[in-house]
C-alpha cells in the first residue's frame, strides 16, 4: 500500500519540488513581457513626436523679433563679458601685459606709476583706434632706448666720443640722440614740445633723453619701460644749457659730434630750416642732436618730404597726432594722480555728464565779464550742453520726471565766473529737472606756491578737463586748452569774440579738429 502510493506520487505530473520551479520560471517571464510593453509604448511614442517634428518644420512661421533681438542681447551680453575681462586684465594676459585702451603697456611696476593702468576708469572709451604700425614701431622704440638709454655700454660709447670730439668709427655705437631742454616754462607749451620732440626722434631713429628741471621727474611717471628718459646729471654739455640760445646755431662749437637748434613760436628764418630736407639730410651724421623748443612744431614735421609717407603710416587720421603721442607719454606720476582721482570722485564721478569750461579771462571791467557769462551760458543752451533755468519757479514742476545731473567743471584763474555760473544754477530750478553742480578745483592763490605744486595743479586741471564729456572753452589760443582737448579727444566749443566782448549770436562754433589748434604749420623758405 505504502509503495502503491509512493508509486501513484511518483505518477503524477508535477511533484512538490517541480511546482516551485515552475512558479518561478513564470515570475522571471512576467518582467520581460512588461519590458517589451514599455518598449513598444516608448516607441509609439517616439514615432509621434517624430512626426510631429516634421510637421512643425515643415510648417513652423519664422522666427519672430523677439527671437532676434533674444540672440542680439546675447552677443551683446559676451562682447560686454570679454570687455571686463580685458579691463580685469583676463586670466592668463594678465600677467603678460596690461591695456590701456589701444595702446599695449609692457611690464612696468604697477604701484610706482597707478595712472597708466587706472586712467581707463576715468573716461569713456575711446571712439580712436591706434594704427597697427603705430603700435609697432612704439614697441621698436622701446627696444632702441633700453639698449641705447642712459649709462648702457652704448651710451657710454657715444658718451665718450662726444668728450674727445673723436669722430672716428671705431667702438660707435648706432645710437644717435635728441636731447629736449627744459625751458622750465607753461607747463602745457612744454608738453606740447617734448610730444613733438618724441615723433622727431621716431621719425629719425633717435632716442629722446629729457632734461628733468625743477618738475617733470615730479609730474610725470617715466613712459618706456625697464629705462629712463631723464638726462643724466653728468652729462657734459649740460652746464652749457643755459647759454644755448639762436646765436649759437651761427657758431662753431668746434665738434660735429653734436648741433644745436633753437625752435620757439617766434622763430628766425634761420630757425626755420630745420624743417627743410636739406637740413635734415646734414643731421643724419649727428650723433648729439641738441634742442630747444616752446611750441608743437609736428605740423611742420608733415612739410618734410622724407618724412610724410612715414606719418600717413603711423596716423591714418591726421587729427589723432597728439592724442596719441599724449595718451602715450604723459601718465601723471602717484602724487598728481592723487589730485585728480580725489578730485574726480568727490565732485564728478555720480554725474551723468561732465562739462567742461575753461575760461582764460580775467573777471575785470563789469559789462565784459557780465557779457561772458551771459555768453557761456547762451553757448551752453544753443547747443544742449547746459539746460535753461526757470526763474519764475521757486521749485522744480512735479511733472518733470528728468532727473538727469550734470557736473560743471570750471578752469579759470577768476573766482568770479565760477561764482555768477554756481549761483544761477543754485538760485534757478532748471527747466528739465535736471540737476546742475558747478565746481572749480583752485584760485589763482595756489600760484603763490612753491613751483612744483603750482605744475601739479596744472598738470591735475589738464587731466580734469580732458576727462570732460564736453569742453567750452574762451578761446583755443591757449597750450592748456590745446593739451587738454587733445590729450582727451575732444572738439571744444569755442565761443566767439570772447575777449574783447563782442560776441553775439552765433555765440559758440566747434572746432574742425582735435589737434592743438593753436598750432599750424609756418611758411619755412626752404628750397628743396
Amino acid at each position: 500500500m505504502k509503495r502503491g502510493k509512493k508509486n501513484s506520487d511518483a505518477g503524477d505530473p508535477v511533484t512538490k519540488s517541480d511546482t516551485r520551479t515552475g512558479s518561478s520560471e513564470l515570475d522571471a517571464a512576467r518582467p520581460s513581457l512588461s519590458s517589451m510593453k514599455s518598449m513598444g509604448l516608448l516607441l509609439a511614442v517616439l514615432m509621434v513626436a517624430s512626426v510631429m517634428f516634421s510637421l512643425s518644420v515643415v510648417l513652423r512661421d519664422p522666427p519672430s523679433d523677439d527671437v532676434v533681438e533674444s540672440d542680439a542681447s546675447s552677443r551683446v551680453l559676451q562682447i560686454r563679458f570679454h570687455q571686463a575681462m580685458d579691463s580685469d586684465g583676463g586670466l592668463s594676459e594678465k600677467k603678460e601685459k596690461e591695456k590701456l585702451g589701444n595702446i599695449n603697456v609692457p611690464r612696468f611696476d604697477k604701484e610706482s606709476c597707478l595712472s597708466r593702468y587706472e586712467a581707463s576708469l576715468y573716461r569713456k572709451e575711446s571712439p580712436f583706434k591706434q594704427s597697427s604700425y603705430l603700435d609697432h614701431r612704439l614697441q621698436r622704440y622701446e627696444d632702441l632706448h633700453r639698449l641705447c638709454g642712459p649709462f648702457t655700454r652704448s651710451y657710454n660709447l657715444t658718451l665718450d666720443k662726444l668728450k674727445s670730439g673723436d669722430r672716428s668709427d671705431g667702438g660707435v655705437s648706432d645710437c644717435r640722440y635728441v636731447i629736449w631742454l627744459n625751458s622750465n616754462g607753461e607747463l602745457g607749451n612744454r608738453m606740447l614740445s617734448l610730444a613733438s620732440a618724441f615723433l622727431y626722434a621716431l621719425l629719425t631713429n633717435r632716442v629722446l633723453l629729457v632734461e628733468p628741471g625743477v618738475d617733470m621727474a615730479d609730474l610725470f611717471c617715466e613712459p618706456f619701460p625697464n629705462t629712463s628718459w631723464f638726462l643724466p646729471v653728468e652729462f657734459p654739455l649740460k652746464n652749457q644749457h643755459n647759454g644755448f640760445d639762436e646765436q649759437s646755431l651761427l657758431r662753431d662749437s668746434g665738434n660735429t659730434m653734436f648741433a644745436y637748434r633753437h625752435l620757439v613760436r617766434d622763430s628766425t628764418d634761420q630757425q626755420k630750416l630745420f624743417f627743410c630736407e636739406k637740413s635734415q639730410v646734414l643731421l643724419e651724421e649727428t650723433s648729439w642732436l641738441i634742442m630747444k623748443a616752446e611750441n608743437y612744431f609736428v605740423p611742420s614735421l608733415f612739410s618734410i618730404s622724407s618724412f610724410q609717407q612715414e606719418l600717413r603710416k603711423l596716423f591714418p587720421e591726421k587729427e589723432t597726432v597728439f592724442y596719441f603721442l599724449s595718451q602715450y607719454l604723459y601718465h601723471p606720476t602717484n602724487v598728481v594722480w592723487g589730485l585728480i582721482t580725489r578730485y574726480y570722485s568727490a565732485y564728478l564721478a555720480r554725474a551723468d555728464q561732465r562739462i567742461g569750461i575753461h575760461i582764460g579771462v580775467s573777471d575785470t571791467g563789469n559789462d565784459r565779464y557780465q557779457h561772458l557769462v551771459e555768453q557761456i551760458l547762451a553757448c551752453g543752451i544753443r547747443h544742449k550742453l547746459l539746460p535753461e533755468v526757470d526763474k519764475q519757479r521757486h521749485l522744480p514742476s512735479s511733472q518733470v520726471l528728468n532727473r538727469k545731473s550734470r557736473a560743471v567743471f570750471i578752469s579759470s584763474s577768476s573766482p568770479g565766473y565760477f561764482e555768477s555760473i554756481r549761483d544761477i544754477y543754485w538760485e534757478n530750478p532748471t527747466v528739465t529737472g535736471e540737476i546742475i553742480s558747478v565746481h572749480k578745483p583752485s584760485n589763482k592763490e595756489y600760484q603763490k606756491t612753491q613751483r612744483n605744486m603750482e605744475n601739479r595743479r596744472a598738470w591735475t586741471e589738464i587731466y580734469l578737463l580732458s576727462c570732460a564729456d564736453v569742453l567750452v572753452v574762451t578761446s583755443s589760443w591757449s597750450s592748456l586748452v590745446d593739451v587738454a582737448y587733445g590729450h582727451g579727444g575732444l572738439k571744444p566749443w569755442v565761443l566767439i569774440n570772447a575777449e574783447n566782448g563782442t560776441g553775439h549770436d552765433p555765440h559758440c562754433i566747434r572746432a574742425r579738429s582735435m589737434e592743438p589748434c593753436s598750432q599750424t604749420p609756418r611758411f619755412h623758405g626752404c628750397k628743396d
